[in-house]
């Protein structure tokens, strides 16, 4: 019974080595309740903000747009006949929905080998890296958050050729990601966490 015993503790113990929390906070509409629930985004957001100027409700509202919050949120598939899987929309993954080429661009730039998607530290840092690139790029300011979503949606050069004014359900969804970072800048300010 003893060695029963020990086999479970030992599985169990491994199990929860293994394992990773990327459930979504309980209620997205509220940036106190998202911070209380998860100190750890706090502290990136914060982290992220002192380093490249990225306000906090900006980060929460992208994060939110691109992953709601989901560590290892993928792209859905796609489906040849509408039942043969062929893929992934594309290769984004983790909370800011980084492609596999970028993240390969920040990793040798900023974040080391190391970083990971699915870590809300160095997603939320390979965020303020991108945003300050298009700062430098195009001219947008830190907390055009609206502006800034359009350039990491459609990417820098699609920005600058104006890629975005033609897709209506983007202009919408930038406009929305602004209206998200103001509500979550205001709760953030009520509750004392910025």
């Amino acid at each position: 019974m003893s060695r029963l015993f020990r086999a479970m503790v030992l599985l169990v113990a491994l199990g929860s080595c293994g394992s990773r929390n990327f459930s979504v906070p309980r209620n997205l509409d509220n940036a106190c309740q998202i911070v209380s629930e998860r100190p750890a985004y706090l502290q990136a957001f914060k982290a992220t903000e002192r380093r490249w100027g990225v306000p906090v409700p900006a980060l929460m509202a992208i994060i939110y747009q691109e992953s709601k919050f989901i560590g290892n949120n993928r792209t859905p598939h796609q489906y040849a006949l509408g039942v043969i899987p062929i893929g992934r929309q594309s290769s984004a993954f983790g909370y800011s929905q980084a492609l596999d080429g970028t993240w390969r661009e920040y990793q040798r730039a900023e974040g080391g080998s190391g970083a990971r998607r699915d870590n809300i530290r160095d997603a939320t840092d390979f965020m303020g890296w991108y945003m300050s690139l298009t700062k430098e790029e195009v001219g947008l300011a830190m907390n055009d958050t609206r502006n800034q979503y359009l350039a990491y949606h459609d990417g820098r050069t699609g920005y600058k050729r104006g890629t975005w004014r033609n897709k209506s359900w983007l202009i919408r969804i930038a406009n929305e990601v602004d209206a998200r970072a103001v509500m979550y800048d205001a709760q953030l300010r009520a509750c004392r966490k910025i």
